[in-house]
């Protein structure tokens, strides 16, 4: 069997100069093979926009040539903040090709938040959406005073230029740089604590593309979906870039707005969806809801030819009944086209996991860290594990330190993926990796014979009860993803005395406004029900892990853009 990197082999010594290419080197493969092939796409109210690799080019090399006009010089720093679009991706690459660092930011970051980051990571040239400029001019500063300049993705403005509309060519081909330079900063909180800026090598992020490849079963025909953040890892990586390299097609979503997003879907015919557990929760179910809805007969019928189906696949490798399904099922969300759906950013709960198998679609969960590349882990649908977030991929040194007598313990690594550092931070960059150089991950898990990691929860989050039994609070959260009733729970220890230093389980949950809006029940009456689920819960649950104390919030607690609950935020 080929692997993904021996695409590599063709370009070595010419185009290709290390051992991995750097991003605008990875480009320029996939142009000389597809020039005319769409590579980025986005439907629009009145039509679908196209752009083909060619197109792509010479945009790039537009901009790339106007960062240099401006006094953009290789290793210089370049911000992107904005939606999705096929003008971020242009920007980000012209930023690469003109040998400069990309420092993607969060769209929904505050202003004076953003302009401070930027600050820290010495980025002189801002490329941004119209309303972000303007919010950058009013919250002026040292720092915004001395950019080179400002560039608009969308909008118009008397001040600063489009970048689609920008024409120079100061520059006739991409600066050279090497691979093992950096290429882009990436600012990570993750959900506990404050920004740092990963410094990711060209090398680090273009070997996670083909690393990922070989597991993802991406083809050239393939239209891939990019709907979660561009500035995160994940949809960088695994969509992006991961098209790029194929020469597939990239067509960029609108945020998580389910009626915008079921018509790109269909409009587009996506063959490659990649989401996040949330999205996929709120997806199956919707699916089961309305099966319900459709009588206890229907559902009962539905479920038993999902189980078959499941069996079928799980036995054979084909699911006979996935035309059945696309047609009264999968269609309706525009999941009829879909050969692959992909989970990241947190583990897909089995139960969910194995609804979508057994409707026919192939589902990859994937594991790994902004620090990373961001991707560790697939679980490949030819030989996957329900309980796994996937096999180690190649190249990749993955070890199970400090285990404890379950075998569970930390999840540390070393790879070409491996990131560089945190940007301008020595102590936190230390306290990254171990003795032996790997890098510590902060996740617990457990290594099978064949090299699948399956997740236990995050180090910083175990609670410890009175019986001195670990408790991984995201085990108890995946029970609940099929609750509709819920919109967000979050599982902590508590101290029942204060003069004992063990804790006891509860759970902080937010109800679901969208589920119970047509309901017409009180507050008293919605949260009974809640607690009736979690005593439901608790029934499969152990003693000591069995939930004691349940507190409701009013107001949804704060997330990442990667919609994981940001704990240590939470008050209540």
């Amino acid at each position: 069997m080929s692997n993904s990197w021996d695409k590599i082999d063709a370009y070595r010594g010419t185009l290709v100069k290390g051992d991995w290419p750097t991003i605008p080197e990875m480009f320029l493969m996939s142009l000389d093979k597809f020039p005319e092939r769409i590579c980025f796409s986005v439907i629009e109210p009145k039509e679908k926009i196209t752009y083909t690799y060619s197109a792509v080019y010479e945009n790039v090399m537009n901009l790339a040539s106007y960062l240099y006009d401006k006094g953009v010089r290789k290793g210089d720093k370049v911000a992107i903040n904005g939606k999705n679009s096929p003008e971020w991706a242009i920007s980000y690459l012209a930023v690469l090709f003109a040998g400069a660092i990309v420092v993607p930011i969060d769209n929904q970051m505050k202003t004076e938040r953003f302009m401070r980051l930027s600050e820290f990571a010495g980025v002189s040239f801002a490329i941004v959406d119209f309303d972000v400029s303007e919010k950058m001019k009013k919250n002026s500063n040292a720092w915004f005073e001395s950019l080179k300049g400002v560039a608009l993705l969308k909008g118009r403005s008397t001040e600063y230029e489009r970048i689609l509309d920008v024409r120079s060519s100061s520059l006739k081909e991409k600066v050279d740089v090497d691979a093992n330079t950096p290429a882009a900063i990436l600012f990570t909180s993750g959900t506990t604590g404050n920004e740092k800026g990963a410094v990711l090598s060209h090398a680090n992020i273009t070997s996670n593309v083909y690393q990922a490849a070989n597991g993802m079963g991406v083809k050239e025909t393939d239209i891939l979906y990019a709907l979660l953040p561009l500035h995160h890892s994940y949809c960088c990586t695994a969509v992006l870039l991961e098209t790029i390299m194929h020469g597939a097609e990239c067509l960029f979503g609108h945020g998580i707005v389910v009626s915008r997003m079921i018509n790109d879907l269909k409009q587009g015919k996506v063959t490659i969806f990649m989401g996040i557990p949330l999205l996929f929760n709120k997806v199956i179910a919707g699916i089961m809801d309305k099966v319900k809805a459709k009588g206890a007969f229907t559902y009962a019928l539905i479920k038993t030819l999902m189980a078959f189906n499941g069996w079928c696949k799980n036995t054979f490798g084909k699911a006979p009944l996935r035309n059945f399904f696309n047609k009264k099922i999968l269609s309706q969300l525009g999941l009829d086209h879909s050969r692959i759906l992909i989970c990241g950013a947190g583990p897909l709960s089995p139960t969910v996991f194995k609804q979508y198998q057994q409707l026919g679609l192939n589902f990859l969960q994937g594991y790994g860290l902004t620090e990373t590349s961001p991707i560790l882990t697939l679980n490949p649908p030819e030989h996957f594990k329900i309980e796994s977030v996937g096999r180690v991929l190649s190249f990749i040194d993955m070890i199970i330190a400090d285990k404890d007598e379950n075998g569970v313990g930390e999840v540390r690594v070393k790879g070409p993926n491996i990131c560089l550092g945190y940007y301008n931070d020595e102590e936190n960059t230390k306290a990254l990796f171990d003795e032996n150089g790997y890098l510590k991950t902060g996740d617990l898990g457990i290594l099978d014979s064949e090299n699948y990691l399956m997740l236990k929860g995050r180090a910083k989050n175990i609670i410890v009860t009175e019986g001195g039994k670990n408790v991984f609070p995201e085990e108890i959260e995946d029970m609940f993803q099929l609750y509709s009733q819920i919109e967000q729970i979050l599982i902590r220890g508590f101290q029942m005395k204060k003069d004992v230093p063990c804790e006891c389980i509860e759970a902080v949950i937010y109800p679901n406004g969208e589920f119970y809006k047509d309901k017409n029940k009180s507050k008293e009456e919605i949260e009974k029900e809640i607690t009736d689920i979690v005593n439901t819960v608790n029934k499969d649950l152990v003693g000591y892990k069995k939930i004691e104390k349940v507190t409701f919030v009013d107001e949804p607690m704060e997330m990442t853009t990667t919609k994981k609950i940001k704990r240590n935020t939470v008050k209540a």
